[in-house]
């Protein structure tokens, strides 16, 4: 059974940080880690599993960092909150509990809910969320207010 953790979040939150934040130069994670006051250590292991599910790019060198590895209206929040649970499920987690009750009814109501709500997931892109974000001004970035009165 697949559980919904802080990762999932802190994994959507990355992604749409660095399409935020991507230009002209990649995200560093200590940039990410320091805009959602986290230590850079919680960030990797989720930037990787991204990484490896094709939807960040690493960029090594001193000025590298993450960039997203493919257009934001094709990343979907259902598809990094899968990357992130396959994080998740790579680690040393107690055994579930096996019995008639949690094989014919509560695993199976779980795991209809959990794919509704990958579902719903499925249906929210990062390019909804970056313009929800702007919207709201919750990018980090300081907003540009010339006048250019004469």
């Amino acid at each position: 059974m697949i559980q919904t953790s802080r990762r999932s979040l802190l994994a959507v939150a990355a992604v749409v940080d660095i399409a935020l934040h991507a230009r002209p130069a990649p995200v560093a994670a200590k940039a990410l880690a320091a805009r959602h006051e986290l230590p850079p250590r919680h960030l990797e292991t989720v930037l990787q599993a991204l990484v490896r599910a094709g939807i960040l790019k690493g960029v090594r060198g001193p000025r590298g960092g993450y960039e997203l590895a493919k257009e934001r209206r094709r990343i979907t929040a259902g598809e990094i909150v899968r990357a992130a649970m396959q994080a998740n499920a790579d680690e040393t987690l107690p055994p579930l509990p096996r019995s008639a009750l949690v094989d014919a009814v509560i695993g199976p109501t779980m795991q209809r809910a959990m794919d509704a709500w990958l579902a719903a997931l499925d249906a929210v892109t990062v390019a909804d969320l970056c313009r929800d974000a702007e919207a709201r001004a919750a990018t980090g970035k300081t907003a540009i207010t010339a006048d250019f009165t004469i």
